[in-house]
């Protein structure tokens, strides 16, 4: 097995939630292994999250958390994002995470385009893995909603700068989840931070 490099990110805003719990499993469970794991907790960064009215040719600089963010992502070769489902989406200081520190030069080159005009992903080589928590089950988010989530994150946010394939595992209902089904995550957690999966 080989060891890999892995940026986890916690991405419920709250200090104490289950996705913050699966982190942490997975945390230990990837390090017991031998992994090597930059842990980032969204809910104690400290940042801004609105992008502003700079646009790409005046961007706000980097807060330090930002700053370490991105400079983890360039660094990894495995993604690992935690995030509750709220409203068909992720929570707004995740997004603003994504919004303020994937930035052109870094994340991807607008001077360099692809086939179709996009610009150049500059984060390649990496892959990712979601562990979404939900009350709507898996099967009613692919039937009702289309997987919009998970288009979000795997082509439009992750995909769009290079990081790919983005693979998901999906945990639901979770507001009300007993400590026995809670339990039974933990271990799926584990067993995909063993294999930094």
């Amino acid at each position: 097995m080989s060891i890999k490099k892995i940026i986890l990110i916690n991405g419920h805003p709250g200090q104490s939630s289950l996705n913050k719990s699966l982190a942490e499993t997975y945390r230990r469970s990837a390090e017991a292994r031998g992994h090597e794991v930059r842990y980032h907790d969204i809910s104690a960064m400290e940042f801004d999250m609105d992008y502003g009215e700079g646009g790409y040719s005046d961007t706000k600089p980097l807060e330090p958390a930002l700053e370490a963010l991105l400079s983890d992502l360039e660094w990894a070769e495995h993604v690992v994002v935690t995030s509750p489902l709220w409203w068909g989406a992720m929570p707004a200081k995740l997004k603003g995470a994504f919004d303020r520190a994937l930035l052109p030069g870094r994340a991807f080159d607008t001077r360099n385009t692809t086939a179709i005009g996009f610009p150049s992903p500059m984060l390649k080589g990496k892959t990712a893995r979601v562990l979404l928590t939900a009350d709507t089950p898996a099967v009613l988010l692919w039937l009702m909603y289309g997987n919009a989530i998970k288009k979000i994150f795997a082509r439009q946010i992750l995909g769009f700068v290079g990081i790919k394939p983005t693979r998901f595992t999906s945990f639901s209902p979770a507001s009300h989840a007993d400590e026995k089904k809670v339990q039974s995550w933990r271990e799926k957690v584990a067993q995909l931070g063993a294999e930094a999966a």
